[in-house]
């Protein structure tokens, strides 16, 4: 820490301000997507700094002093829109992209703030319910964040993420099984290393945020396009390279690791670009995972814009991620290891990937059909030994899991956007994606010992090599019938080739400004997604003879109803309040009664591997109310409060409803940062930022001690499901930035200290039986834990 103060103090005292900064972008139609020619861009309050951008709605903004600022872009028949608090250095150019909405007839102005966008509205112009969009530098300007956009989401109304080992998001209390990840329009695995079949969550992101543009996160009622999902969708897109001057970046930082990007024009002639960057983990290294082994990973993101020519727009873009961990008895120390056991040696790999090829084309002056074909792949593999009278000299070393998977897709997506008028869009599409499966999990049942060698039987729980296939068609159109009133509408279709089902989803929301400060929004969306294929293709023993019973369960069905209030009271702040209520059906159960539910499922690297003949009769519901104050950044400063009260339920065979794993009741977080302008030119910065969040505990279900100290292994009491709760959650984060500019060349310095948890809280992990003692132990999530980044951009 010392150590890092006096690198701070070294460059305060050395580094004076004098150069200015760049500000680039692109303005478009909000509706055609079609850039506008001829809209006027100036820098407000200071007077000579404007442009008029060209026929490709491009502008450029020359010697803009450093520090934030503001801008705003006007044209002829369309709202005006403000771009607030642009954050100009000396290190790298700020590269926009603007939409305007043509007027209906005499609209008020839509102010528009930060990075381009209105945080408040979705860059899908079709989500108008329960969607927030979010930037890379709100992922690297957040308290605790770790620069991860999942962590990010966790700040938000009606996402829980009360684990600080994993981050899984629990949107509205549904698993986090529901969750879409799509990538530059196409669905892709689990973007995180050391993920798992089935998941969506890690303990560390393969996502690069600063690779990222502005994204929509939504958490219900999902517009047409989106589909095989229940509980949200995290929509992210890949940001332009420069496409005039070559960037680069190298930094360092605790859970990220290492980093290097660069970026520049590509096919100049063209607009083209590209950018790309690698990282490579350390956290293993300082200590700070949550385990004595050691976690590496390292990850690849590249997006290459080859620019306009007479085909069209052409965009290939990709993520790679490798990881790995061993995790060996005898160097644990004690029984606090978030992941490891003293009997046991452990090792895990996984892999990610997802690459894809976009070609755009424009149909006429407000019409474009995008198409994408992409592939991805993400594989994990898990090994197991365990040690048996391993008190004694004469160990004795049996393996005892083994697990092999690989999920390989291959996706085509094509969307037609029309804009017939400034009152009606159209947009319709199709997306179909091809899998290919090959599963092998085999592990001991602790019940049987057919050898009779006093050890379980090594049995297969999953043996699967085939294929199968999703197709989602769809249509939506966005109607404006006044001033105040606008319908967005559509119908989405999911064909699921394992069961061949088809189920078709009518999706609705209506927006009703009341005035030019408050707003009322309405969303209804039926929605459909497979049981996860862990469960789908578990294995049962029937008659000597492997059999996949559970391969033919019901797509699980529900409907989201959301009810919202919006209201700006003030310049730059905002308060939003939406009540909702899902109804969920056709959920996976067992056929005695018992309290099992498939959606239970997916909040941690593994699933259930006893439940087979299962049927759909399950039920589930999530019903709450979400609130959310916020001032986006400006005059220096930003404030996010949110809170989340709510109930989530479920039903087993047993028709008994009980409390989800994932009903914490609550969530809150409040959040605030300020800059401070510092030096003689006042142009460097400090900055403070800090979060606080407290949760209601997750529910779970207890050990059967007595069971598991007969059978030598943990055996839950599966008559009291998720009956018990873990105490609430609590954790507040401080951190510190310090940002400087170079005197004479494009260069700039960022460092940053992160602490984490600063109160040090005893939040609960899990409790879980102890092999060794014969307890049942307590352990406790990561304690005061403090990150640190550095980044040079040039």
């Amino acid at each position: 820490m010392k150590k890092i103060l006096f690198i701070i103090l070294c460059f305060t005292n050395s580094i004076a301000f004098s150069q200015t900064g760049i500000i680039r972008g692109k303005i478009i139609d909000k509706q055609s997507e079609k850039p506008i020619e001829g809209a006027n861009v100036s820098l407000i309050v200071v007077e000579g700094i404007a442009e008029v951008t060209d026929a490709d709605g491009n502008f450029k903004l020359s010697n803009v002093p450093l520090g934030r600022q503001n801008i705003q872009v006007s044209f002829v028949g369309y709202e005006d829109a403000f771009v607030s608090e642009i954050e100009v250095t000396t290190g790298k150019e700020n590269i926009l992209a603007i939409s305007m909405t043509e007027q209906f007839n005499t609209l008020k102005e839509v102010v528009i703030t930060g990075g381009g966008q209105n945080k408040a509205k979705a860059i899908n112009k079709m989500a108008a319910v329960s969607v927030r969009q979010f930037s890379a530098e709100e992922a690297n300007r957040y308290a605790g964040g770790r620069s991860d956009v999942a962590r990010l989401a966790s700040n938000f109304a009606g996402v829980a993420t009360a684990n600080d080992s994993r981050n899984d998001i629990v949107v509205r209390g549904n698993s986090p099984a529901g969750l879409l990840w799509r990538v530059e329009g196409i669905p892709v695995p689990s973007p995180n290393h050391f993920a798992t079949l089935g998941t969506t969550g890690s303990p560390v992101s393969a996502l690069n945020p600063n690779l990222l543009a502005n994204s929509d996160f939504i958490t219900s009622a999902f517009p047409a396009e989106y589909g095989n999902a229940l509980g949200g969708v995290f929509d992210l897109g890949f940001r332009k390279g420069n496409t005039e001057d070559y960037e680069y970046s190298v930094g360092m930082a605790a859970f990220p690791g290492v980093e290097a990007m660069a970026e520049g024009p590509l096919l100049k002639k063209n607009g083209g670009s590209f950018v790309a960057a690698a990282r490579y983990g350390i956290v293993g290294a300082l200590g700070l995972a949550g385990t004595t082994a050691v976690p590496n990973y390292n990850d690849l993101s590249f997006n290459l814009d080859f620019g306009k020519s007479k085909l069209g727009n052409f965009t290939l873009f990709g993520i790679l991620g490798n990881s790995d961990i061993d995790f060996i008895g005898k160097n644990i120390e004690d029984d606090t290891d978030l992941f490891a056991a003293k009997d046991e040696d452990a090792f895990a790999t996984s892999a990610f990937s997802a690459f894809g090829l976009k070609h755009t084309i424009n149909i006429g002056e407000k019409s474009y059909l995008k198409t994408t074909l992409g592939t991805s792949s993400a594989s994990s593999t898990y090994e197991a030994d365990r040690y048996f009278n391993f008190q004694t000299p004469s160990e004795t070393k049996l393996r005892f899991t083994e697990v092999d998977n690989t999920e390989s897709r291959f996706t085509f997506s094509t969307l037609f956007n029309s804009k017939i008028s400034k009152k009606f869009t159209l947009r319709t599409g199709l997306l179909y994606e091809s899998f290919n499966l090959e599963a092998k999990i085999t592990d001991r049942d602790r019940q049987a010992d057919a050898n009779g060698d006093g050890f379980p039987d090594f049995v297969s729980i999953i043996n699967n090599d085939g294929n199968y296939s999703i197709v989602q068609p769809y249509a939506q159109v966005q109607i404006r019938l006044s001033e105040k009133l606008t319908l967005n509408a559509g119908l989405h279709g999911q064909y699921f080739s394992i069961n061949e089902e088809f189920a078709f989803e009518p999706r609705t929301s209506l927006s009703y400004a009341i005035n030019t400060k408050s707003a009322i929004n309405f969303g209804y969306g039926m929605h459909h997604q497979n049981v996860a294929a862990p469960i789908l293709f578990l294995n049962e023993n029937i008659g000597g003879n492997l059999v996949q019973t559970n391969k033919n369960l019901d797509l699980v069905r529900s409907d989201h109803y959301v009810l919202g209030y919006d209201l700006r009271f003030a310049d730059k702040w905002r308060a939003k309040v939406e009540l909702y209520y899902q109804s969920i059906d056709k959920a996976a159960v067992e056929t005695t009664a018992s309290g099992y539910s498939s959606l239970t499922e997916g909040a941690s690297f593994t699933y259930s591997i006893d439940k087979t003949s299962l049927i759909s009769n399950g039920k589930g519901s999530n019903s709450g109310v979400e609130f959310t104050l916020e001032k986006f950044f400006s005059k220096g400063y930003n404030v996010l409060f949110t809170s989340s009260f709510f109930e989530s339920k479920y039903e087993g065979s047993d028709g008994v409803e009980r409390n989800s794993p994932f009903n914490n009741g609550y969530v809150i977080n409040a959040l605030a940062g300020k800059e401070f302008k510092i030096g003689k030119a006042k142009k460097n910065i400090f900055s403070i930022n800090t979060k606080f969040t407290t949760a209601g505990g997750r529910y779970y279900t207890p050990v059967d001690l007595a069971a598991s100290q007969a059978a030598g292994f943990e055996i839950r009491d599966d008559s009291k499901p998720y009956s018990e709760q873990y105490d609430p959650y609590l954790r507040l984060d401080i951190k510190l930035g310090m940002k400087f500019n170079s005197k004479s060349k494009k260069r700039s310095h960022q460092f940053y200290v992160d602490f984490q948890n600063v109160t040090a809280n005893e939040n609960v992990f899990i409790k879980e039986y102890n092999r060794q003692t014969g307890q049942i132990n307590q352990k406790d999530q990561i304690g005061f834990q403090p990150d640190f980044g550095y980044r040079f951009n040039f």
